[in-house]
């Protein structure tokens, strides 16, 4: 009876321990590391989030885009909001393409910005549009960034 006892904790361990290493390999990390299972709900916190910029924020979404030229930022889309996610201090970028579809969890602080002409033409640019659109940019634009220390993106 012990026998049996002990080859069946033994088996759930190793699957839990299987199982565990799994789910740890269905994201591709970049920058820093983190918990993946402590993801906020966007819907119900969104106002809270927002007006608490220096809070730490984990977020899910599907990647729309990437920047094609560094993959130095990326537009992500959370619920019903489209966000742009730069990466902090320039210290790491996501791939190029093969990214679009991909869910993603972001790890950083959320913020309303306003973008310039200058840099809105610049995300174009890096977007590869053509100049004709790039120049079209006359006005500013009021968005939700995220500035992001980490990302994981599902594989």
């Amino acid at each position: 009876m012990k026998t049996k006892f002990y080859i069946l904790t033994i088996l759930t361990f190793s699957v839990s321990f299987f199982i565990k290493a799994q789910s740890a390999t269905t994201f591709e990390a970049f920058g820093e590391l983190f918990d993946s299972s402590q993801v906020n709900n966007y819907v119900a916190e969104k106002e809270v989030l927002l007006k608490n910029p220096q809070d730490k924020v984990r977020l899910r979404g599907e990647i729309l885009s990437t920047c094609p030229m560094k993959g130095c930022w990326m537009r992500m889309s959370v619920e019903q909001d489209t966000i742009l996610v730069r990466f902090k201090d320039y210290g790491f970028f996501v791939p190029k393409s093969g990214a679009e579809g991909k869910s993603a969890i972001v790890n950083g602080n959320i913020s309303v910005d306003t973008l310039s002409v200058a840099q809105l033409r610049h995300y174009a640019e890096d977007a590869g549009k053509p100049r004709s659109e790039v120049m079209a940019i006359v006005n500013p634009e009021i968005t939700i960034s995220f500035l992001a220390d980490g990302v994981l993106i599902n594989k």
